[in-house]
């Protein structure tokens, strides 16, 4: 069988790519290296979202569980822990090599997020030796929480909303090395009328415990001191993993990520690409942007294997 289109990643972008594919009919094809959601489910899952249209607020979880469902009943084929390894030219066609199989398609779009990505770790003593026994890089259901005293360590609109969470069932504070928070004015004002402690400026000197955390001990403009703390909560960011692109023979942007025109077409005829995998100039990496790019990444896919009398 040969697909009109297969998309690689399942995060919003991918899905989103997968729905309108199948609203042109198009035999569509998701393969997913991990597990559907992407960044949205694996950092962040328990996460409120609040500017994705539709929804006053919705859990980063359900939003993806509600993409899924729909990429599903309108006939897309999601295989999910399927790795993909090569992309090869054929006979007027798209070789598309996985760990599990070898498909062909008519076109490619390309929507794998930040890759194989990891949490950034903060490099402090006691974080590798505490991880999972109270420092964590995802943060638990809200019903956890209760009774715990909660640190938050981050200054972007994830540690902001997480922060917000805990807030709502038990003692947080939030961690921020700068000296003011580089989220969104909404969440600032957000956090400034909650309960939530706010250190700024402040540095993580180790994180203290045995078999579980204790404490983590802080340096702000040279004075040292300890929080309590019995989750510790790290959201700084993540170290992205895209060595798999640099295989498939895509022209790349000085920060490794691929290059696209305004088309979201790559340099290789039938592949496209969308979400934060891609770069151009005013690039702005947001939920809705990934899905606004898959939507044309798609068209411009559908146009090259159909070619419509219009386009």
């Amino acid at each position: 069988m040969c697909y009109d289109v297969i998309i690689i990643g399942a995060g919003p972008g991918g899905l989103t790519a997968g729905i309108y594919a199948r609203s042109k009919m198009m035999n569509t094809l998701i393969l997913e290296a991990g597990r559907v959601g992407g960044q949205m489910t694996a950092l962040y899952p328990e996460k409120g979202i609040h500017n994705y249209p539709g929804y006053e607020s919705v859990q980063a979880r359900k939003l993806s569980d509600k993409l899924y469902a729909q990429a599903e009943s309108m006939g897309c084929e999601v295989r999910e822990n399927e790795k993909v390894n090569e992309i090869n030219d054929g006979d007027e066609e798209l070789i598309v090599v996985s760990t599990k199989n070898t498909y062909h398609a008519k076109s490619v779009v390309i929507a794998i997020g930040m890759g194989n990505f990891h949490p950034k770790k903060m490099g402090c003593p006691g974080e590798n030796e505490l991880e999972n026994k109270g420092v964590t890089y995802i943060m638990p259901v809200k019903e956890e929480l209760v009774g715990k005293n909660v640190v938050m360590f981050g200054g972007g609109n994830s540690a902001i909303e997480m922060a917000l969470i805990a807030d709502s069932v038990t003692d947080t504070t939030i961690v921020h090395r700068k000296g003011e928070f580089r989220a969104d004015e909404s969440n600032v004002e957000s956090l400034k009328k909650s309960n939530i402690k706010t250190i700024m400026n402040a540095n993580v000197i180790s994180f203290n415990g045995t078999d579980h955390i204790k404490s983590i001990t802080v340096d702000q403009a040279g004075n040292k001191f300890d929080i309590h703390a019995d989750l510790a909560v790290i959201n700084i960011g993540i170290d992205a993993n895209l060595d798999d692109i640099k295989k498939w023979n895509l022209e790349l942007t000085p920060d490794g990520l691929v290059k696209v025109d305004n088309s979201m077409s790559t340099n290789r005829h039938g592949i496209f690409a969308c979400g934060d995998v891609v770069d151009y100039p005013g690039k702005y990496k947001q939920i809705i942007t990934a899905c606004g790019e898959a939507a044309t990444a798609v068209i411009m896919a559908y146009k090259f294997v159909k070619k419509p009398y219009w386009a």
